[in-house]
């Protein structure tokens, strides 16, 4: 079974995780739209680099 063979310290520890964080994504204005939506992605009313290509959805009550 593997077992550490000495004790991680914590500089050593917490030196280690300092890469694991947090990024925010990418976020492009849509001039067509004027919403923010995220890069290569379809945006909620349905535009994809400034040309409509699919159906908005509509929340209907």
């Amino acid at each position: 079974m593997a077992v550490p063979a000495r004790h991680t310290s914590k500089a050593k520890k917490n030196k280690r995780r300092t890469h694991y964080k947090l990024t925010a994504p990418s976020v492009q204005f849509d001039e067509t739209t004027g919403d923010y939506s995220r890069s290569h992605r379809v945006s909620l009313k349905g535009y994809y680099k400034g040309r409509k290509i699919a159906k908005a959805n509509e929340a209907k009550y």
